[in-house]
């Protein structure tokens, strides 16, 4: 028997906080897949708008190079992380969010311009890694339900993303995973105390005997 947490306190609108958060972060990346078709069917080399260090022409790739992928496989990668990491972001801290994905989109692309290696960087992995550090580190500072139930998840799933920010394969910028990181982290120490804490909110598993708890019965032998 498996106990799927669910808040308690208003369940009503904090799915539909839920949908929304979803929504908005889908709404990011249909138009990233909207960009790559069009790039593939135009012939067009949108990789020339991306970063590339130390030059002038460079600093307009801040702004292009998370809409930009390499391959369909590059953008595949970074679609679900995208859409989970980005989900817990709006969905948990929502007034921090509006500060978040702006600073850790700049703020990534300003590092990478500044410190990485000469070659045009592209791609929103950067705005994954960020987001995932920003989520997990607020979880560790907070300790409330919320925050906590969201830090594990988002570790659960992606932890072994810490190892993206070292150097490994030369295709991939790891400068744009180490620079989101960083932002993610500074962020979560800067704006712990931002969103409100919700220490009124209940979690199925806090009380066995709710009615309301829901329950999926595994019946394989």
């Amino acid at each position: 028997m498996l106990s799927i947490p669910r808040i308690l306190n208003n369940p009503r609108k904090d799915s539909l906080h839920l949908k929304r958060s979803f929504s908005i972060v889908a709404s990011f990346t249909a138009i990233l897949w909207l960009i790559k078709i069009i790039e593939s069917l135009t012939g067009a080399e949108l990789f020339k708008y991306g970063i590339f260090p130390g030059q002038l022409s460079g600093l307009a790739g801040i702004l292009w190079a998370p809409l930009i992928h390499s391959s369909y496989s590059h953008l595949f990668a970074n679609t679900m992380p995208l859409l989970i990491l980005g989900t817990a972001l709006l969905y948990g801290y929502p007034k921090s969010a509006k500060i978040v994905i702006p600073a850790v989109y700049i703020g990534t692309g300003l590092g990478v311009w500044l410190f990485a290696r000469h070659s045009y960087h592209i791609g929103a992995s950067g705005l994954a890694f960020g987001f995932m550090f920003f989520v997990f580190t607020i979880g560790a500072f907070r300790w409330d339900r919320r925050a906590s139930v969201l830090s594990m998840l988002v570790f659960f799933l992606y932890g072994s993303m810490i190892w993206g920010i070292f150097p490994s394969e030369p295709d991939i910028s790891f400068e744009s995973h180490f620079f989101g990181a960083l932002i993610g982290i500074v962020l979560a120490i800067l704006l712990r105390n931002y969103d409100p804490y919700s220490p009124e909110k209940k979690y199925s598993w806090e009380d066995e005997e709710d009615e309301d708890d829901i329950t999926i019965i595994d019946n394989e032998p």
